[in-house]
């Protein structure tokens, strides 16, 4: 147990390098990964039961204590990326299923992966595990609702079937994590280390499922879809740092506002359209899982070393992280 407790901290630690990793091998031997892409939703799943395992009634706490900064980041989270991916899609005159796509990602919940960064970023961490939790749970509601008011322009939008997905692929999975916890807490506690490992290799499948199915869309239209992911994402992070800053909120909580909503749930996006749109859908999903990868991590490093050389801001927090 205690050999798979390291692989499974070293897999988390390397994340990033793993999604780019798979990713390139899934579009240079799509016959490798594309067996994958019918288990997306169930691989989904699974990762949103591990996130339930890890839930408690204290990380909802933070709506109490301090409703404020959580308020801000749901409500920035639903809204700007959204926004941003239906003003992209329209300034750059995306084909269908590329806007769909894109808007569907930039209507998804925050990412899991946003509280570890906001944690290495030196970001408010239960801030971020709180934004997370309540935008999740939130999602059956408003994904289909925000994908229905931006995305219809472009194709049909069944607003009904997608939240029957979200309830099927989150909602259910993350209470039936609660409950075991609830239940089984001690055994819960046993093998929650393990648990980033099993999320990784999840996402990674995801990723490079989707990839292995578009190789060659990817090959024709990947530097556009990717110029857009990377600034959907670098919009993201910027306007939800500027906004929070603005709203003066501490720079603990900047970070961790900022993270929340340029990091999206890439892997719920390409599940939902890959059963809903098409698998070309799903491509700005599966960009965005590499890039922003890569891009959080690097705005948490040098985040991280700022907040080590000096700057102690992050102490003034309401939170405890």
């Amino acid at each position: 147990m205690h050999l798979l407790e390291k692989i499974s901290k070293t897999a988390g630690n390397t994340f990033a390098i793993w999604v780019i990793l798979f990713a390139m091998l899934a579009f240079f031997i799509p016959g490798g990964f594309t067996w994958i892409a019918p288990h997306i939703p169930l691989l989904l799943g699974i990762i949103m039961f591990g996130m339930g395992l890890t839930l408690s009634l204290k990380d909802f706490k933070a709506v109490f204590q301090a409703p404020k900064s959580v308020i801000i980041g749901v409500v920035a989270q639903f809204t700007i990326m959204p926004l941003l991916a239906f003003l992209l899609a329209t300034i750059f005159q995306l084909p269908p299923e590329v806007a769909v796509g894109v808007i569907l990602v930039g209507c998804c919940p925050g990412g899991t992966a946003s509280n570890v960064m906001t944690f290495l970023a030196k970001g408010n961490t239960a801030l971020s595990v709180a934004v997370t939790s309540i935008s999740t749970l939130l999602a059956p509601i408003l994904t289909p609702a925000l994908t229905l008011l931006f995305a219809s322009k472009w194709l049909p939008v069944s607003a009904g079937s997608l939240f029957l997905s979200i309830v099927q692929i989150v909602l259910v999975p993350i209470i039936l994590g609660i409950i075991v916890n609830l239940l089984f807490k001690k055994q819960v506690e046993k093998s929650i280390s393990v648990l980033p490992l099993i999320s990784v290799i999840g996402i990674v499948a995801v990723a490079s499922a989707v990839v292995a199915v578009n190789s060659a869309k990817i090959a024709e239209t990947g530097l556009l879809i990717f110029s857009i992911v990377v600034l959907h994402n670098g919009l993201g992070l910027l306007i939800g740092f500027l906004l929070a800053k603005g709203l003066k909120l501490n720079f603990a909580d900047q970070k961790a506002i900022s993270i929340e909503v340029g990091m999206q749930n890439s892997g719920l996006g390409a599940a939902l359209a890959v059963a809903h749109f098409s698998p070309l859908s799903a491509v700005p999903s599966a960009i965005f899982s590499v890039w922003h990868n890569i891009s959080g991590p690097l705005l948490a490093t040098w985040w991280g070393k700022r907040t080590t050389k000096g700057n102690s801001e992050n102490k003034d927090s309401s939170f405890k992280a």
